[in-house]
């Protein structure tokens, strides 16, 4: 699980690339819950590839914040 007492010790590199990773998971799981609830998206696409594609970002979401959390420090 996470521990914080690891965090405080990474170096500033380790810490930025900690942050994006937050970032990038936050953006996508944002990508795909507006893909499932916003009804007048700006581009055609049938709705239920839509929230096909918005479950799939999702899940990638998922997946990335599991991998972030349990890297092992090198």
């Amino acid at each position: 699980m996470l521990n914080f007492n690891t965090f405080k010790q990474k170096s500033p590199q380790q810490r930025f690339l900690f942050i994006l990773g937050l970032v990038m998971f936050a953006m996508y799981l944002v990508l795909g819950v507006a893909l499932i609830f916003w009804k007048d998206i700006p581009f055609d696409i049938k709705p239920t590839y839509r929230i096909l594609f918005g479950l799939l970002l999702i899940v990638y979401a998922g997946i990335r914040f599991y991998r972030l959390i349990n890297q092992k420090d090198n």
